[in-house]
């Protein structure tokens, strides 16, 4: 099976989604911000804060590149990954590409949870009430990156195990179809 890719803005369910889906479909799983940190040896904030979102980006790029072409694999991409140099063109033509959807605001909740908000250098420093703007304005820049996906998906409906479980057959079905295709 040529490799999925799971993308959209933070909060999204990515990685929640992702897990279980892999586990469901017999696949391995590979959230691409901890492919980075453990080839860095250091965390994303800790990459942000030293070397700056330029540096990476192109850490990301390069991390993006190495497992491309995996085969039984879903990958979890950053927010950002589909957004920066011809990355999104690539996973397009290595694998498919699935836009997770929810409303700013579900991923706002998401966000402000404690374990979430401070794993998150765009947010962690923020007052909460800042935190909707920013994903409301950078959902808004990103969109025509994401659009690009061939598979456009509501991840709303992740917020308990059951709920995932059930979410993730669906896109599950979805995906065997299209690669069976």
């Amino acid at each position: 099976m040529k490799p999925v890719f799971l993308i959209g803005y933070m909060g999204c369910g990515k990685t929640t989604l992702g897990v279980v889906l892999a586990r469901q479909m017999g696949l391995r799983f590979i959230d691409l911000d901890d492919y980075i940190e453990q080839r860095q040896g250091a965390t994303i904030n800790e990459i942000f804060a030293t070397s700056g979102e330029a540096r990476f980006r192109e850490l990301e790029t390069e991390a993006l590149n190495d497992i491309a072409d995996m085969a039984d694999v879903i990958i979890a991409c950053g927010g950002g990954t589909p957004c920066h140099g011809d990355n999104m063109a690539l996973m397009n033509r290595v694998g498919t590409t699935v836009w997770l959807t929810t409303s700013p605001e579900r991923i706002t909740a998401r966000l402000l949870l404690p374990e979430q908000k401070s794993k998150r250098p765009k947010v962690a420093y923020l007052p909460d009430s800042e935190v909707l703007p920013i994903v409301e304005r950078e959902l808004l820049a990103r969109a025509p990156h994401y659009r690009a996906a061939q598979l456009q998906f509501d991840s709303t409906d992740i917020e308990t195990g059951p709920a995932t479980e059930r979410t993730a057959r669906r896109l599950a079905a979805l995906l065997d179809a299209i690669q069976s295709a």
